[in-house]
């Protein structure tokens, strides 16, 4: 049995595990071709705190706050929890903000680009295509010596911080206090029973934090060095995710009429190839951030507030979409944010090729 469960046999399996559940909770609630979504689901906790006034989208997902006390109850049964940081923390930010603003033209995160394409969405390839792109220029960065620093060790109780965070917002959504919103229509109405999302949210932030999960990384190794490991996960979460579709008659082939999207294939494109150049910067997706952020890592943290500042951004600047198609801002906003990454890119580097 040690035998078989190798560390790839491990991800397959989380990767099939995770591609299951992320279908089902699309029958236990939450929106179509949603199950979830990290960039999504920021995007409505931040909607949730009153960082934006998109009505329709806010609503403190118990997912997210699951995934990281997954990983950080994960982290501490392993003795793999390290505080440390100190690597570009703005630039980290920032980054975050971007790879949110590229998220939400697209209307997804990576994640939730491989669930849609195995929901019948074909927008997914579009997607995932930009993300590829994106990857790669940011593997040209890192062949020519791009580093962001190297971060450090800490105190531990600054590797807390990201944790008891996530474990107040849980909070916020048991007891809902008066001042969080909660949507009464779209997207942000839908969702399953909090108790279902968080033990969803614990199970996958375990698997993630155990196996290295990411699903910008897996394309990264992938063409960069040949290696499948972490793309072996995004493959098994596609083939669990495309069962459940289809036993449960969800499956809906098309580029058009698709559940929270929309069909222009050019923006789709650049906006995550936008998150998939700023994800390769930052080391990873965010998913793998969030995972992070529950292991002590305060950048990985960093990156995470950045991603719901880019929330806010997105939506009170009018640069995310909506299934009528892109926002009126969305175009500069992704123009702005591929012009900072490839400063980045070019400026932090550690030698000249």
């Amino acid at each position: 049995m040690t035998r078989l469960l190798t560390p790839r046999t491990l991800i397959i399996i989380a990767g099939l595990i995770f591609g299951i559940l992320a279908a089902f909770m699309v029958d236990w609630g939450n929106p179509s071709n949603m199950g979830i979504c990290i960039a999504c689901f920021l995007r409505d906790i931040s909607g949730g705190l009153g960082l934006h006034r998109a009505g329709v989208v806010q609503y403190l997902r118990p997912e997210i706050m699951g995934l990281a006390l997954g990983a950080f109850a994960s982290a501490l049964s392993f003795r793999e929890f390290r505080a440390r940081g100190g690597s570009a923390p703005i630039v980290r930010f920032l980054l975050g903000a971007f790879v949110m603003i590229g998220a939400l033209v697209f209307l997804g995160c990576p994640v939730r680009a491989v669930l849609r394409l195995a929901g019948g969405d074909l927008n997914g390839i579009t997607a995932l295509a930009g993300v590829v792109v994106g990857a790669g220029v940011g593997i040209l960065f890192l062949k020519r010596g791009f580093n962001l620093g190297r971060s450090t060790k800490t105190y531990t109780a600054a590797g807390w911080i990201m944790p008891v965070l996530m474990l107040g917002i849980l909070l916020l959504a048991i007891f809902m206090p008066y001042f969080i919103f909660e949507s009464e229509s779209g997207p942000g109405s839908m969702h399953a029973a909090l108790w279902i999302s968080l033990v969803v949210g614990l199970g996958v932030g375990v698997m993630a934090q155990r196996t290295r999960m990411c699903f910008v990384g897996g394309w990264r190794d992938l063409i960069m060095v040949r290696d499948t490991y972490l793309f072996s996960a995004i493959a098994a979460f596609f083939i669990g995710a495309i069962i459940v579709n289809a036993a449960l008659g969800y499956l809906d082939w098309g580029f058009t009429g698709q559940p929270v999207a929309h069909d222009n294939h050019l923006w789709n494109f650049l906006g995550m190839a936008l998150l998939g150049l700023a994800c390769t910067l930052l080391g990873g997706c965010p998913l793998r951030n969030l995972i992070l952020s529950g292991e002590g890592d305060i950048d990985a943290g960093v990156t995470v507030l950045g991603l719901i500042a880019g929330a806010a951004i997105a939506h009170n600047f009018a640069t995310t979409a909506s299934p009528t198609g892109i926002g009126d801002f969305s175009v500069v906003a992704v123009i702005v944010g591929l012009v900072f990454c490839l400063s980045v890119g070019f400026l932090m580097r550690e030698k000249i090729a």
